[in-house]
């Protein structure tokens, strides 16, 4: 028997969401996020001009990591994504195979800053006992934010 060589599979993008994260937990109580990351590209139409094109990828994101795209990520914010290539198949309630191509995250990276106060962090007493925010203070800066816990993806599949 011929056994597969080992090889190489790994995506690395970096875009906007197209949408707001999408949870869902399986069944062991373990989180799993749907992204759709727009990339944008050009490139020369036939007679010269430059033409735009974008491409929404989905992604699918694990575990704590999951749960924090949700926690932080919103529409139209930045992120770069690495992880595989995956394609799998499932069948719909009605009987209907269906194949989907997904990249299987294994690293979030939140790019830019924040873009609202909702996520802001608490403010902390000055020296002379007045608040200011962290941000203000320059305490810390904690985006982009790298996200590297990944949990195991030995779940059942979850179709979206």
């Amino acid at each position: 028997m011929v056994g597969l060589s080992r090889g190489f599979n790994k995506v690395v993008l970096m875009g906007n969401l197209a949408r707001d994260p999408e949870i869902r937990y399986t069944a062991a109580k373990q989180a799993v996020a749907k992204l759709t990351v727009a990339v944008g590209h050009q490139y020369k139409g036939k007679t010269g001009e430059m033409v735009d094109q974008t491409d929404f990828i989905p992604v699918v994101v694990w575990g704590s990591q999951a749960e924090n795209c949700e926690r932080y990520l919103r529409k139209g914010r930045p992120v770069l994504i690495e992880g595989r290539l995956q394609v799998r198949s499932y069948e719909t309630k009605e009987g209907e195979k269906r194949t989907v191509t997904e990249v299987v995250s294994q690293n979030v990276v939140f790019l830019g800053g924040r873009r609202d106060e909702e996520t802001a962090p608490p403010p902390v007493p000055r020296a002379n006992g007045q608040l200011s925010s962290l941000r203000e203070e320059k305490a810390f800066e904690d985006f982009p934010m790298d996200i590297t816990e990944m949990e195991s993806e030995d779940e059942a599949d979850i179709p979206f």
